[in-house]
């Protein structure tokens, strides 16, 4: 019996959980237009999440579309097909690979940060403080780095998409002798509308889940300094199953919406 009685109290811990998240996101969406407005706070967070993630989406875009390129290479030249390396890398990083390897990273490096700093703040007791001092800490902790990260990832996906096509125009650049004008130039054909948009509109929502479970995790964060470990480790774990979810749910309504158009 211990094997079913295992299953339903994980079920019921799961779901608990989930609600637990939505109430949580509910309780940003009322702080979140309700004044005083944490401007400066918004601003450095902002500045923190987008200048300390940099260099690392630039190198991961880099590597990126280095290897992307160099793997397909030898695929197309089979197939007398090397003319289509420009579009087939530049839709596919733009549409899929680009925008979920970046917020896989940033989950990482983004998502982990905050639920350690809150959760730290938890432990030592300096949320407590400032809710006895008559601050509201959920509007200066929670709702300044979600929407942080909202604003700040779509920018990052934008610059790690860039730099992966740079890095993909050096490779054909050396192998094939493919000048950057002309790589580009193909590039800029065979993307349209339809590839960008849906792209950039699930890149915000990425944002927000990363923010969201974060400061979840951190902000509820319990057990001492275990805790904290834990909270980290929870962030990253849970951000990355709910961007995947996101993914898909985005594909499946953007293929929806663009066959009826």
């Amino acid at each position: 019996m211990k094997g079913p009685e295992n299953i339903r109290s994980r079920a019921v811990s799961f779901f608990t959980e989930i609600g637990e998240i939505s109430y949580f996101a509910l309780r940003f969406f009322r702080e979140v237009f309700r004044p005083p407005f944490e401007f400066r706070e918004l601003i450095r967070q902002c500045y923190n999440i987008g200048n300390r993630s940099l260099l690392l989406v630039c190198v991961t875009g880099f590597i990126l579309g280095l290897v992307f390129t160099l793997q397909s290479r030898p695929t197309l030249m089979e197939f007398g097909a090397e003319s289509w390396m420009p579009s087939m890398v530049s839709i596919s990083i733009v549409r899929e690979i680009g925008p979920v390897i970046i917020a896989l990273i940033c989950a990482g490096r983004i998502g982990s940060g905050i639920g350690a700093e809150l959760g730290s703040m938890r432990v030592t007791e300096q949320i407590d403080a400032m809710e006895v001092s008559g601050t509201n800490p959920f509007k200066y902790l929670v709702v300044t780095r979600i929407v942080a990260t909202t604003l700040m990832l779509p920018l990052l996906i934008v610059i790690g998409d860039t730099v992966a096509l740079l890095g993909s125009a050096m490779v054909e650049n050396l192998k094939g002798a493919v000048s950057y004008q002309l790589y580009f130039n193909e590039v800029f054909d065979a993307l349209k509308y339809s590839d960008i948009v849906p792209a950039t509109i699930k890149s915000f929502f990425f944002g927000f889940a990363i923010g969201l479970v974060g400061c979840y995790k951190g902000y509820y964060c319990s057990k001492g300094t275990v805790g904290v470990g834990e909270a980290s480790n929870a962030a990253v774990v849970y951000t990355s199953m709910l961007l995947f979810v996101i993914d898909f749910i985005a594909v499946f309504v953007t293929d929806i919406f663009f066959e009826v158009q």
